[in-house]
């Protein structure tokens, strides 16, 4: 029983310790290639549309395309033999073929990865860096499976152009140039894109939290900035959460002065990943004081819990343990926020009080 309680233990360790993936798969890239990557400027654009009867006029795919890269500042080329830096391919089809199975987990299980069971229109994006065909695939789909369907309901005549156009549509509102940027490791260019008063709130969103998955240092002082920005201050702190540990003072000022209870457990989970990433125990003093703190809301004390089984430290075991008798006297099964809170301390007791057994 002991032996099942620990490996459980050891295995939910395993998952709330872990950082974003989307951006670990960039390591299999050789040095010489991440630094091509970071040198990407003049991008080739290869578009292709297919329906039921064939190849069809993929100039407006492309003009859509080169459009949207030169939001970020890219040079775009369209012709074969020009010179250029990356070729990112968009291949629109009626009826999506099927191009075999792909690998399961990670970015594979993300909602714009290639479907193995989607049959209806879609558009497929990858890039290839030289000669080399990269991992990077993207998909987006219409919302209808079906087009010579969709089409006849919408009474579009021919279901071909009719689901390209709402492939186009699609594709206009996917913001696969940030994608690209990040995946170039390039947050320069995010950096510019949200600094822009005219960003729309929702692209801001996807950026900052593309930059926190990139780990990129660069971008801690414009988040700080950023903080500034009640509404966009919660998804700031979750991105400085994966960064260095330059933000973790930041991190404990606004924990413990916020007025914003939701910034506040931001913060508290923000010094947990932080501590985790870095290994820093210099997060565990701020935390166990805010764990203190009896005027501390209980969504916040539940992210102060989760942060402290985040970086096992000795000094926080006996004050767990304390919170633990008090929460165990406390008898209200219709309160989801109290059991919440249980099972943080329950957790953080036990990777706190364990952690000597498997180091």
């Amino acid at each position: 029983m002991r032996v099942a309680l620990l490996l459980s233990t050891l295995a939910f360790s395993v998952v709330a310790l872990s950082s974003p993936s989307a951006w670990a798969y960039r390591d299999y890239f050789t040095p010489e290639q991440k630094a091509l990557l970071d040198k990407i400027q003049t991008v080739r654009i290869d578009a292709i549309a297919l329906t039921d009867k064939g190849t069809a006029d993929a100039v407006p795919l492309t003009e859509l395309v080169a459009r949207r890269m030169g939001e970020l500042g890219y040079t775009v080329v369209r012709e074969v033999g020009k010179p250029h830096d990356a070729a990112f391919k968009v291949k629109c089809e009626q009826r999506k073929t099927w191009e075999g199975t792909t690998a399961a987990g990670g970015d594979a299980d993300l909602p714009d990865a290639p479907s193995r069971l989607w049959k209806g229109p879609a558009c497929q994006m990858t890039y290839l860096l030289g000669d080399m065909k990269v991992k990077w695939q993207k998909e987006v789909r219409t919302e209808f499976e079906d087009a010579v369907q969709a089409a006849q309901s919408a009474n579009a005549g021919d279901p071909g152009t009719y689901a390209m156009g709402k492939l186009r549509d699609v594709l206009e509102k996917y913001d696969f140039p940030l994608l690209l940027a990040a995946e170039w490791g390039q947050p320069e260019r995010l950096l510019k894109l949200l600094d822009l008063s005219d960003t729309p709130q929702a692209r801001k969103f996807k950026i900052i939290s593309l930059l926190g998955e990139m780990q990129a240092d660069e971008a801690l002082p414009k988040l700080k900035e950023v903080l500034k920005d009640r509404d966009l201050a919660k998804q700031a702190i979750g991105a400085m959460g994966n960064l260095g540990r330059e933000g973790i003072p930041l991190l404990v000022e606004i924990m413990n002065t916020s007025p914003d209870l939701e910034v506040q457990a931001a913060a508290a989970k923000g010094l947990g990943q932080l501590g985790g990433l870095h290994g820093d125990a210099s997060v565990v003093p701020p935390l166990l004081a805010k764990l203190k703190d009896p005027k501390i809301d209980w969504s916040v004390l539940t992210e102060v819990a989760w942060s402290l089984g985040k970086i096992p430290d000795k000094r926080s075991i006996q004050p767990l343990y304390d919170l633990d008798k008090k929460l165990q006297a406390m008898r209200d099964p219709e309160n989801v926020q109290l059991k919440k809170l249980k099972e943080a301390v329950f957790w953080a007791i036990k990777q706190c009080d364990t952690w000597d057994q498997f180091s």
